[in-house]
């Protein structure tokens, strides 16, 4: 991939995956000091935001601090464990929030028209729920009361 001096660069790093990925299939720790610098290279960086997972474990607090001195926001989230002992530990739709809303500015400098749906929901949207007066929803209870 070109890289220019001027290109702008936003990391969003899942860090339970990576740190996962890399003890399963390597018995290795990530240098994410090292892969924020990759991904940067040359070029001017925005925003560098961590997810990480909060299990309560003593050892993970130095480890937040760590990432947040190689340059990164760090975002948390507990851990959810169910009552069968399962457990869920995902950031997906949060990354994917954050890229995007970081993203729309640019996208609309870039764009030659933009048509912005939620303007107009009586237009764009078939089937939308009229909202009830509450004048009269109050006078209809009157009338079922006497």
């Amino acid at each position: 991939m070109i890289q220019h001096k001027e290109q702008r660069v936003g990391v969003f790093v899942d860090v339970a995956n990576m740190y996962h990925s890399a003890k399963n299939l390597f018995n290795a720790r990530v240098n994410f000091k090292e892969v924020l610098k990759a991904a940067v290279g040359s070029r001017r960086l925005i925003r560098a935001i961590a997810y990480v997972i909060q299990s309560g474990s003593p050892e993970e607090q130095p480890f937040f601090e760590a990432l947040d001195k190689s340059g990164f926001e760090v975002k948390m989230k507990d851990l959810q464990v169910f009552a069968g002992g399962a457990k869920k530990a995902d950031w997906d739709v949060g990354i994917a929030v954050d890229a995007i809303s970081l993203s729309s500015a640019r996208l609309r400098e870039a764009a030659d028209d933009l048509i912005d749906l939620s303007q107009n929901k009586r237009l764009y949207l078939i089937n939308i729920p009229t909202p009830r007066r509450a004048s009269s929803s109050a006078t209809s209870r009157e009338r079922s009361a006497s």
